[in-house]
């Protein structure tokens, strides 16, 4: 396709012997579409050439030949060069490349590049609740995004399967676990054992005590900790996946902190030789005074290693195995000095310039409840599970009432309930907290999941009624010139600047944003034409600009993680 930004900027650099990709990057899309469908503000050469911006607009105006086939008119409206698209030539290049890729359009990407996707990360033997919720369908939407567009892409789930929690798990085990039937609800008793030990050792410093020493007998392999870790391990991951399964998530690896356990005395070998670590108070950190942080540690006092020591190694592992040129890290802004610390202390590890610039913190805001943060030590959390069925069965009643009769009820409801919920996730600014509320999740009216998907079965119907897909080369294009028709088109043509904005920002409400904006045009157009019955030509026009629409609202809602009902 014509990459418009692309053409423009060649035609100013031709006119003012200036960087072509300089210029590309000062390329606007007007809000007003009445001023021209791309802008240049010559504010941005004013200091170069010297001169006012509106006397550059006009004399590189002046200097423009457009090829009238790409841009139909430039026009200079105070500093700006405005750029009119030929709305033919437009209609044509989307919907060839529609044709040409179908489920593929919007994918030219690299294929050269290798990016990790660190997402969901849940802590063994605690619940999976809703604030485990976002990294996990976040970290997959990058995942997907970024697979979509070419990358080679390994998506990781790196489990909290140590650390001193699991000394609690144990000191608790071995105190009442008897009372606890594991195998029945192994998540809620192992949770509720947590909330237990916890309190108590809130009280007695020395049972605190007891559960470091568990801890560190862990570390060393005792045969007793060792075995009791690995059950808990086992109940916790069958009772994640049941979440996975029914939010559609796989993984790549789930290689958690444990696994890098027997790595990190590699990261203490390195950071000594580099003369990085000191002690302090019996334990062994790196000072980062200097960059304005405090201290990292390394080894505690007894010996033993904490996470970001675990973290480090992983990036050892991680640089050797995959040879990544970004690790993407899907984790609450709660953990932004921990990432800022393992990024800085990476830099002393002897790895490759290109593999400590390619770590990446992803931050997003925590979900809170009304009446404050959610704890597993407080027992105040939603499940995920119980959020989705809950979801399912809403949208379940909400079928029952108003289309008893609809096939596949169960699977529909299945789809729009989580898309729901998905949706709600990823739709508003990632950075900023979300306050659960039930009735703002499963909202099927307005700027929601449901509604995507609403307009997407619109046109299923709509070609199921027609009964036919029309072939590309039987389009006559001028028969979507019409207003509502040219602004669908223009959306479609942004699919693949979308999806990398959605990288370059790292922010997954664009796309969000982008399949809301590209439902309501399509609803207006079809509001605005009468679709089947005009004369062949404008019914065959108007039939695949909607197959091209319902192509598009598939595509990216499945990045999003959505699946497409076929009813609703």
């Amino acid at each position: 396709m014509v990459i418009y930004k692309k053409e423009i900027a060649k035609l100013i650099g031709k006119a003012t012997n200036i960087d072509v990709n300089d210029l590309e990057a000062f390329i606007e899309i007007p809000n007003n579409r009445e001023n021209g469908d791309y802008a240049f503000p010559c504010f941005k050469l004013a200091k170069t050439l010297r001169k006012a911006p509106q006397i550059i607009a006009e004399e590189i105006k002046n200097k423009i030949e457009i090829d009238i086939k790409i841009f139909e008119k430039i026009e200079v409206i105070g500093g700006y060069i405005n750029f009119f698209v030929n709305n033919e030539t437009l209609t044509q290049e989307v919907l060839q490349e529609i044709d040409k890729e179908k489920e593929n359009y919007g994918a030219e990407g690299n294929k050269n590049k290798n990016i990790i996707v660190e997402y969901s990360s849940p802590n063994i033997a605690k619940e999976f609740h809703i604030g485990h919720l976002r990294t996990t369908v976040i970290g997959a939407a990058f995942y997907n995004i970024y697979k979509f567009l070419g990358y080679h892409t390994i998506g990781i789930n790196h489990l909290g399967d140590y650390g001193t929690q699991f000394g609690k798990m144990i000191e608790g085990y071995k105190r009442w676990g008897e009372e606890y039937n594991l195998e029945q609800n192994p998540i809620e008793e192992l949770t509720k054992m947590y909330v237990r030990i916890n309190d108590l050792c809130k009280k007695d410093e020395t049972v605190l005590e007891q559960c470091r020493e568990n801890f560190k007998k862990l570390e060393d392999g005792d045969e007793y900790c060792v075995n009791l870790w690995n059950k808990f391990k086992e109940l916790s991951l069958k009772e994640f996946y049941k979440t996975y399964d029914l939010l559609g998530i796989k993984f790549d690896a789930l290689t958690g902190e444990a696994f890098y356990q027997d790595k990190t005395q590699e990261v203490i070998d390195i950071l000594e030789k580099n003369g990085k670590l000191v002690e302090s108070q019996g334990a062994k950190i790196v000072d980062l005074e200097d960059k304005g942080m405090p201290p990292c540690i390394i080894c505690k006092s007894n010996g033993s290693s904490i996470y970001a020591t675990r973290d480090l190694a992983a990036i050892i592992y991680r640089a050797r195995t995959y040879d990544f040129d970004k690790c993407i890290y899907i984790v609450a802004y709660e953990q932004n000095l921990h990432f800022k610390q393992i990024f800085e202390v990476a830099k002393y590890l002897d790895l490759d310039k290109k593999y400590t610039d390619g770590l990446i913190h992803i931050a997003y805001g925590m979900t809170r409840m009304p009446n404050g943060r959610m704890s597993t030590r407080e027992g105040n959390v939603i499940k995920v599970n119980d959020l989705l069925n809950e979801a399912i069965q809403r949208v379940l009643d909400i079928i029952n009432e108003k289309n008893p009769e609809m096939e596949d009820k169960e699977e529909n409801a299945k789809k729009i309930g989580i898309g729901a919920v998905i949706y709600n996730n990823l739709c508003t600014t990632l950075i900023k907290d979300q306050i659960f509320d039930w009735d703002t999740v499963l909202n099927f009216n307005g700027e929601t999941g449901p509604y995507i998907q609403y307009i997407y079965v619109r046109t299923k119907s709509v070609l199921e009624k027609a009964g036919y897909i029309p072939e590309y080369k039987e389009i006559d294009i001028r028969k979507l010139q019409d207003e509502a028709s040219i602004k669908v088109i223009k959306i479609l043509y942004q699919f693949n600047q979308i999806l990398n904005q959605v990288l370059e920002k790292r922010e997954t409400s664009i796309l969000a944003r982008y399949l809301i904006e590209l439902a309501q045009n399509y609803s207006n157009f079809y509001n605005e034409n009468k679709i089947i019955g005009e004369n062949k030509e404008i019914q065959d026009a108007r039939i695949y600009l909607t197959y091209a629409v319902g192509n598009v609202l598939k595509i990216g809602a499945g990045l999003l993680g959505i699946k497409m009902p076929n009813k609703m």
